[in-house]
């Protein structure tokens, strides 16, 4: 069973990051697992590393936010969702994703469960995986833009952010398509391009 889950649907700025994790049938081989938005960061941080040791597969997909603009949130969701279990296809015979819809054209059969990160510890194992790597992609890009605290609010609309989109107006990594950005690039001019940041594989 592949459980799959992302990260990032709601902020500004940066990807959509999915995941999907496949554990052995029988007891799960990891203790502590839950919604990655009840546990802490530090829980988060140390339960990351045991799910890559002691999952029989697992992938982790990026939809920048580039793509995100072109195709809309929920399509941009639904690839990365269908992405990820692509790449853990090889050991899987069926899915359960988080969540009340269901990408097109999987490679297996898959269930739709809402409230999933809270029910099934494979997607709670994916939904670490999702939230750990956006959280460090947010502070890797905090690095290249400091005046938006991408490290702090990991590009959520928070007070600060949207303050900080009004002074200086959006940057390449923020989303076009969704309505804050919008109005900032009514009156700010976007900032530079982002140099050298590499792409995930």
């Amino acid at each position: 069973m592949a459980g799959i889950d992302e990260a990032g649907r709601g902020p500004l700025a940066g990807p959509v990051v999915v995941a999907a994790v496949v554990f052995a049938a029988g007891r799960t081989p990891v203790n502590g697992l839950d919604d990655s938005k009840v546990l802490s960061e530090k829980q988060r941080e140390a339960l990351y590393p045991r799910i890559l040791e002691r999952a029989l597969a697992w992938k982790i997909v990026f939809v920048e936010a580039d793509e995100i603009d072109r195709r809309n949130i929920f399509q941009a969701t639904m690839h990365g969702m269908r992405e990820a279990l692509l790449g853990v296809a090889h050991v899987a015979d069926c899915a359960r994703i988080d969540g009340n819809k269901l990408p097109k054209d999987l490679p297996c059969p898959a269930e739709a469960w809402v409230g999933g990160d809270a029910r099934d510890r494979s997607i709670m194992a994916a939904s670490i995986l999702a939230k750990v790597t956006r959280d460090a992609r947010m502070c890797e890009l905090h690095a290249h833009y400091p005046q938006y605290g991408f490290d702090r609010h990991k590009g959520y609309p928070s007070p600060a952010h949207l303050a900080a989109l009004r002074e200086f107006g959006p940057c390449p990594q923020h989303r076009r398509s969704f309505a804050p950005v919008r109005a900032a690039m009514a009156t700010r001019p976007t900032q530079g391009v982002l140099p050298g940041l590499p792409l995930p594989d």
